[in-house]
């Protein structure tokens, strides 16, 4: 199969289909959005089936515990995509929505609406409950979609995709608004970037060198979700039980997520009552801690830590901690260190909480509350299509109104300028 004529033919398609799709009510869009949801429940067998055959392939080729996890589509996965869906189609229709109108001296009539963005390609990696994501949110936001999924869950994607465009097509979404590149071929990844015209914004979602290849190679606008160099910064006037609870979930509850923290940060004043146990809570569930001189010398079993280590997205069972003289210092840490993501402070202190609200230069920033939830389903989204760590267009998770651009719409009567 030629790679290059593969990609042109499904952006052929997915570019006359969204013409039509920019046109169809909100109720259609939505009874095909909730007719998806039912069929993954209906056909969970044939999911889980193809994703057994990915996760076998993966452990046979010596992939971590956290990519397998990420791999991995149990039942209680598949549900929460059906229930994703429905919470997408349940949302206000962000399509025509109008942001502003205002009237001019000369009585015209000026108004922002939202519109489509026209055809996505969402490029991602290794966790196929993604390809519903990416679906769910193109038909509510009445974008087309080309899907092109890591080669690691393959089956798992095309199962999925297979069966939502089926349905939805059924349902009566136009054909070709919802397209997959079929092949595993890595130059899809730089075709798709080139077609300018067909393709109106690409979306990379995955590890540092996906994002650089689709950066560096396209030519049509990325939205980037890059690295998830998540902090929690645990404050001298912290509820130090409360600090243990958040701390652990943000590390621990799923480490191979973008919103997970790989770096925490305890103020000195507290640092000796709250280190051993917060330590020994990590080292039961088996995470590896590597820290400062501070913190070595009063929990002095942990590995020193490193320059590169302020720096990396673990995605594992390892955390970087650092004892920190102030709230600036911990502020400076992550501004300089961070990527943007997600990052929390554990405090009682109120001036603090709104010091590090508006300081930190992050996508999300949290008071007394775990990274872990910077989520578009746990947003209130329904389901998201990455985190952007970028500032331009959409910050922060990106939902179906994130899918959209505006337009302007003017109202005269008879009005020339002079």
């Amino acid at each position: 199969m030629d790679v290059r004529e593969h990609v042109l033919e499904k952006a052929r398609r997915a570019k006359g289909a969204s013409r039509k799709l920019a046109n169809l009510s909100s109720k259609i869009r939505n009874d095909a959005l909730m007719a998806m949801a039912d069929a993954i429940l209906d056909k969970m067998d044939r999911i889980i089936e193809a994703n057994e055959e990915d996760v076998k392939n993966a452990k046979a080729s010596g992939r971590s515990s956290a990519f397998i996890d990420r791999l991995t589509l149990t039942e209680s996965r598949i549900k929460a995509m059906a229930d994703g869906i429905r919470e997408v189609a349940a949302l206000p229709d962000p399509v025509g929505e109008v942001i502003r109108m205002w009237r001019r001296p000369n009585g015209l009539l000026i108004g922002q609406v939202r519109v489509p963005l026209g055809v996505i390609a969402f490029i991602y990696e290794s966790r196929p409950n993604v390809t519903a994501d990416g679906i769910a949110l193109a038909v509510k936001s009445a974008n087309s979609i080309i899907l092109r999924g890591g080669s690691e869950a393959i089956r798992s994607n095309m199962a999925i995709w297979k069966l939502m465009a089926e349905v939805g097509y059924s349902s009566g979404l136009p054909n070709g608004c919802i397209e997959m590149v079929e092949v595993t071929d890595r130059a899809a990844v730089l075709e798709l970037g080139k077609l300018e015209g067909l393709v109106d914004v690409i979306i990379p979602r995955g590890g540092p060198e996906l994002i650089r290849t689709v950066v560096s190679n396209s030519t049509i606008p990325v939205i980037r979700h890059e690295a998830g160099n998540c902090h929690v910064y645990v404050d001298e006037y912290a509820d130090l039980p409360m600090a243990v609870k958040i701390c652990y979930n943000a590390k621990v509850q799923r480490p191979g997520v973008c919103n997970a923290m790989e770096t925490m940060l305890v103020h000195e004043a507290i640092a000796e009552r709250f280190l051993p146990m917060m330590i020994e809570e990590f080292e039961k569930a088996g995470v590896e801690i590597r820290g400062c001189e501070r913190t070595r010398e009063i929990v002095p079993h942990v590995k020193p830590a490193t320059e590169e280590d302020w720096w990396t997205e673990y995605l594992d069972l390892i955390l970087a901690v650092k004892v920190v003289k102030s709230i600036d210092e911990a502020i400076d840490h992550i501004n300089h260190y961070g990527s943007g993501h997600s990052d929390a402070i554990v405090t009682e202190n109120y001036t603090n909480a709104q010091r590090f609200l508006w300081e930190v230069d992050s996508a999300a920033v949290y008071v007394n509350a775990s990274t872990r939830f910077t989520d578009g389903n746990q947003f209130g989204l329904g389901a998201e299509a990455g985190i952007s760590t970028q500032k331009l267009h959409a910050r922060g998770p990106v939902g179906a109104a994130e899918l959209t651009t505006t337009k302007y719409i003017i109202y005269g009567t008879g009005q020339i300028r002079e």
